[in-house]
């Protein structure tokens, strides 16, 4: 007999009959029954799935230290985070409401569950209790009213802002007691648990945070902080009294320490220090991985460990300027991306042609299109058309520690110039490209693995309530249908009545949108192999409180 007592959303029971009759697949049964407030467990009894315990191979070992390499940037509010380097060095210190894992399934974290109403226009959210933040101030639901109004200050500069802030204002934040909270959305929203473990999203200690967490490290993760220095290293240890326990019974973690190492961008020096033993694993999540594959892939001293994403490298125009105003340029510069050829050269091959729109195949309301063809002919003549019989001269900003993005670059110069386009690639550091990675008028931006198509959407490609563009809007491009489309696709249930939404959603981004997607993208994990518990996320996510090593 199923094991729960909490209200089942009727939306459930729909989702039940699509199984029944083959209309979704089991895992995404299971994802939207969890983002429905079903636990996965329940929700694998109704559906009549198996759910196995998780089982270890060997003893668990406490202590150690593990030492990673990945770049230490300047950090001060984690709402302000727009990489996610830095998210996986103080996600060691601080959480999140919920837990989305590598199948892409919503779990509750800090909350303890949550329920939602039946047109998904009221959430409760319930906060799992006894938990401490590592100063000794108890968590409570002031913390997460505190931390909900962060990311809808418009001063704070948040990217929850633009994912939530179309559906919900501080008035729609309501405090039921000390463990439970109430939100009251101005239209329906099915993602609200997924959005909650966006990786800006990490709650903070309303009585301590002023502005700037590194001057007051104050979360409920399993370790805390040590050092932080910018541009060299981070160090984290184990915390006492953290509230989740290990499988030996004891809380956690099992490690003492871990590391990280800020060693550059260039990947050659990463590889030769992770082969001699002199880190433990690469965060890739900021870097390219291609070249680190290319040369650990055979290496029986390293783990190398994929995972298929909704990740992508997106050639971005800003559709505010000059030429990009003009769609007729864009669609020019879209037809010149050969994506066979630039994902065979680019990233070997490891992942899938994209089609001019940021929704991936391994959504689940992936609607099939067919993969544009290159066709500078056509781009020449549009370009003609657009008062550029002559040409157009354009600069296409990357950041150099994207191997794959400045290849992606040189190809394009090379397959766009029959059509008229006189690119002059600019590469710069990772960080500076992200210090201005809104701003330029062409850039090619690495965006991160969303679990659900409606969230990166939702980030990027709408206006506010006054119809500016929200904050990770990069290209500036709005359009009413669209937006409308997108709010009707957030709060439906079905689907199928999804899938057909985002079929014209996804026409209409390939046909007038402001990005070209040539590729999607494989990631890896990749550790030495005393590092033991450790799974690739694909978002390449570190969550390290219950890793431990061997020796």
């Amino acid at each position: 007999m199923m094991d729960e007592k909490r209200r089942i959303h009727p939306g459930v029971f729909q989702l039940k009959r699509d199984l029944d009759k083959g209309k979704i697949s089991r895992r995404d049964f299971l994802r939207f029954s969890a983002l429905l407030g079903m636990s996965t467990v329940a929700a694998s009894q109704l559906g009549g799935l198996a759910w196995p315990a998780r089982a270890f191979g060997q003893t668990i070992k406490r202590g150690g230290k593990i030492r990673v390499s990945g770049p230490v940037h300047k950090v001060t509010h984690p709402a302000q985070f727009s990489w996610i380097t830095p998210t996986n060095q103080l996600r060691q210190v601080a959480e999140y409401l919920t837990f989305t894992d590598a199948e892409n399934i919503t779990h509750p974290y800090l909350l303890e569950k949550w329920e939602a109403s039946d047109d998904l226009k009221t959430w409760d959210l319930y906060l799992r209790k006894g938990i401490k933040f590592n100063n000794g101030d108890v968590f409570n639901a002031d913390d997460v009213i505190f931390t909900f109004n962060q990311w809808l200050n418009k001063d704070v500069g948040s990217s929850m802002l633009g994912m939530i802030g179309t559906y919900l204002d501080a008035t729609g934040i309501e405090k039921v007691s000390d463990n439970q909270i109430k939100l009251h959305l101005k239209k329906s929203e099915i993602a609200v648990p997924e959005h909650l473990f966006h990786y800006p999203a990490m709650v903070l200690n309303s009585r301590t945070f002023e502005g700037d967490f590194i001057k007051r490290p104050h979360g409920t993760g399993p370790f805390v902080l040590e050092t932080y220095r910018e541009g060299e290293r981070c160090v984290v240890k184990r915390r006492e009294g953290y509230w989740k326990q290990g499988a030996d019974g004891k809380a956690l973690p099992y490690l003492d320490t871990v590391e990280y190492i800020d060693m550059g961008t260039e990947m050659p020096p990463q590889i030769s220090a992770l082969q001699a033993g002199d880190i433990d694993m690469i965060d890739f999540s900021d870097i390219g991985g291609t070249e680190a594959y290319q040369a650990l892939k055979d290496d029986d001293r390293i783990d190398v460990k994929p995972i298929t994403t909704n990740q992508t490298r997106v050639l971005r125009m800003r559709a505010d300027l000059k030429p990009w105003s003009d769609n007729r340029v864009r669609k020019a510069l879209k037809l010149c991306q050969h994506r066979e050829k630039i994902l065979a050269l680019a990233y070997f091959g490891q992942g899938v042609q994209g089609q001019d729109f940021h929704v991936s195949p391994k959504h689940p309301e992936y609607c099939p299109k067919p993969i544009p063809e290159y066709n500078p002919e056509k781009a020449k003549a549009l370009l003609k058309e657009a008062g550029y019989a002559d040409g157009v001269d354009v600069n296409l900003a990357v950041g150099s520690g994207w191997n794959e993005i400045v290849r992606y670059a040189e190809i394009l110069k090379q397959d766009a110039a029959p059509a008229g386009f006189r690119i002059s690639i600019q590469t710069m550091p990772n960080s500076q490209y992200w210090e201005k990675w809104t701003e330029v008028d062409l850039g090619i931006t690495t965006w991160a693995h969303r679990p659900i198509g409606t969230m990166v959407l939702n980030l990027a490609y709408v206006g506010n309530e006054e119809g500016e563009p929200v904050p990770w809007n990069e290209t500036r491009w709005v359009d009413e249908e669209f937006s409308k489309l997108l709010t009707e696709a957030n709060g439906t249930i079905d689907l199928e009545k999804r899938r057909k939404i985002f079929c014209k959603l996804e026409e209409i981004q390939q046909d007038r949108g402001s990005i070209g997607n040539a590729f999607w993208i494989n990631v890896w994990n990749m550790s030495r192999k005393r590092v033991q518990n450790i799974e690739p996320h694909p978002s390449l996510y570190l969550m390290l409180g219950d890793v431990w090593v061997s020796s």
